[in-house]
């Protein structure tokens, strides 16, 4: 206990507590120390004692005459100094910083999510403080998110999901035997018959056979192996894994990706998150965005003087441009891939959303294995799927899966060890693949429903991407192709020399000077074709057709008004 005394007055007196009261004033502007506790805070580690020896109330400088007014100003204001002096001290520079970080993920751009969309997020904050503006709400036709722009869930994922998740209700009589069934079989796939348990890391065995099952459907009866089905979260993670574990060398041997422009901007995230080389290949604007090998050949060629490209990605339906591919294109994609020894990477997430007569899905599973054994048994190709799109529009439980072929056994096992560092993707998510790629059939309870559902989710898209392009086209400046599946249109817009200059001293790209006036002046809050490619001297913007038809007509009609205002300004 003298020991303790005798520190704590050493302790004191370097800090300045000296005279009347000092120890006691020099206790009490440290906010950090008080009592006896807080002078064993200050002692170094080795030089504490048990607290429970150390009672506050037994501390000689305790029971010192209290200071004059004078004295306490007088050592508060030396003890102040005293603590600027600490923090100066204890300041130091930030480990992570701009400079210090990782180089990579700084590149990264993502313009589905990027400025426009923060700008759009201030002035809804600015809304709700009663802030006057030329419009009431934000309409955010930025992204592809079915439920924030009012679509009704299906009721049977709905219901089956629920099921799983709290199985106290495969006891009520509310919910369809058929769905029943289904909840009781995913759980039983399940870790403790629980959706709460990790799963395997490729995904949980029964629904991976579902997946394999619905693949034989869709495809006429092309064979199928549950062991080439990974389950993911949403068909980005599946996308992003695959490329991970394609990129290698340095130098001219560094891998080369070659992406469409225009191109869903995961693609080129994910291409400078990895360090890899991006390969543009253009589709033609002029032929409803068609995919041309002559300029796939183009490409290749030029990207061999710098890279070694070995992947070739292709969005069928496109997004953000909507052509559906033709059969014969896919079959000369495949072609040139098989040639060119290229990995294929075919995203397919929205095969269900086709709209245009004589426009049809095929996968580039099923052309590859018509094409015969030569292609079947060689091609690399990666197919992707996700809840996100088509008629369901889950975007939140962020299903997916992807479905690799003719991967070599040992690069198999490393896919599978590079799965298995983010253990699982959501179980409830997985739940949710399964109902997309299982739903009711004939006979079944639910079935009645669910097609109905399902029948007006798709018939809408379609009256609504026929709208848009109408629509657009009597706009002048503004031209668009047939949205012949997808989610969006990716209108042409005429931009005037006037109009690019004044964006230049803005630091933007002219579309993104164009999208925030729009945003600004209407509350449309839409993606410039800049965030996605397009070709020198061209402009577009990405807007989704997503909303309901009436808000959709406000919209369109907005954006015409703007631009024809806009034409006029900068004429």
């Amino acid at each position: 206990m003298h020991r303790f005394i005798l520190v704590a007055r050493q302790t004191a007196a370097s800090l300045g507590c000296r005279g009347p009261g000092g120890c006691r004033a020099f206790l009490r502007q440290d906010g950090a120390l008080r009592g006896a506790a807080g002078l064993a805070a200050a002692r170094p580690p080795s030089a504490r004692l048990p607290s429970a020896r150390l009672p506050s109330a037994r501390l000689p400088c305790a029971r010192l005459p209290r200071p004059a007014r004078g004295d306490a100003v007088r050592w508060s204001s030396a003890a102040k100094a005293s603590a600027v002096k600490i923090t100066e001290k204890a300041s130091r520079e930030k480990i992570l910083t701009l400079e210090s970080m990782n180089p990579q993920v700084k590149a990264v751009e993502y313009a589905v999510r990027g400025p426009i969309v923060l700008k759009a997020g201030e002035i809804e904050k600015e809304l709700r403080k009663g802030i006057k503006k030329p419009f009431t709400e934000v309409i955010k036709a930025n992204i592809g998110d079915a439920h924030a722009m009012g679509q009704r869930p299906i009721t049977f994922l709905r219901q089956v999901v629920a099921l799983c998740t709290y199985p106290n209700l495969l006891d009520s009589p509310s919910f369809p035997e058929d769905a029943k069934k289904r909840a009781r079989r995913i759980l039983q796939g399940c870790g403790g018959n629980s959706l709460g348990s990790y799963s395997a890391s490729q995904g949980i065995n029964c629904i991976r056979e579902d997946v394999a099952s619905y693949i034989e459907r869709r495809d006429g009866g092309v064979p199928a192996d549950p062991d080439n089905i990974y389950l993911t979260t949403g068909a980005s993670d599946g996308i992003a894994t695959i490329l991970k574990i394609l990129v290698s060398g340095g130098g001219k041997s560094r891998t080369g990706v070659m992406i469409p422009i225009p191109q869903y901007p995961l693609y080129s995230a994910a291409i400078s998150e990895l360090d890899a080389i991006q390969v543009n290949y253009y589709l033609d604007e002029e032929n409803c965005w068609a995919l041309d090998v002559n300029e796939l050949r183009r490409s290749l060629n030029e990207a061999k003087a710098y890279c070694n490209p070995k992947v070739l990605c292709i969005i069928n339906p496109g997004n953000p441009t909507g052509q559906v591919q033709s059969r014969k294109c896919i079959e000369d994609v495949i072609h040139f891939a098989w040639e060119e020894k290229l990995f294929l990477l075919a995203d397919e997430v929205y095969q269900d959303n086709v709209y245009s007569e004589g426009c049809q899905f095929h996968s580039f599973k099923k052309i590859l294995y018509e094409m015969g054994p030569e292609y079947y048994n060689n091609v690399e190709l990666a197919s992707f799927h996700s809840t996100s799109k088509g008629y369901m529009g889950e975007c939140g439980y962020r299903g997916g899966y992807m479905e690799v072929i003719n991967l070599h056994p040992e690069i198999k096992g490393q896919l599978v060890k590079l799965l298995s560092v983010r253990l699982c993707p959501p179980v409830s998510g997985q739940a949710a693949m399964d109902i997309v790629v299982n739903p009711p059939i004939p006979g079944e309870e639910s079935y009645s429903q669910f097609i109905k559902e399902k029948e007006s989710v798709l018939n809408n898209l379609a009256r609504k991407a026929k709208l848009t392009e109408d629509m657009f086209n009597t706009v002048p400046g503004i031209h668009c192709n047939p949205l012949q599946g997808a989610l969006y249109a990716f209108p042409r817009i005429f931009i005037p020399s006037k109009a690019i200059e004044e964006a230049k001293t803005h630091k933007m790209a002219p579309d993104m000077f164009y999208c925030m006036k729009l945003l600004e002046e209407t509350g449309i809050c839409v993606v410039p074709g800049s965030g996605f490619g397009q070709r020198e001297g061209t402009y577009h913007f990405r807007m989704t057709i997503l909303p309901p038809v009436e808000k959709l007509k406000i919209l369109l009609e907005k954006v015409k008004d703007f631009h024809i205002k806009f034409l006029e300004k900068y004429a």
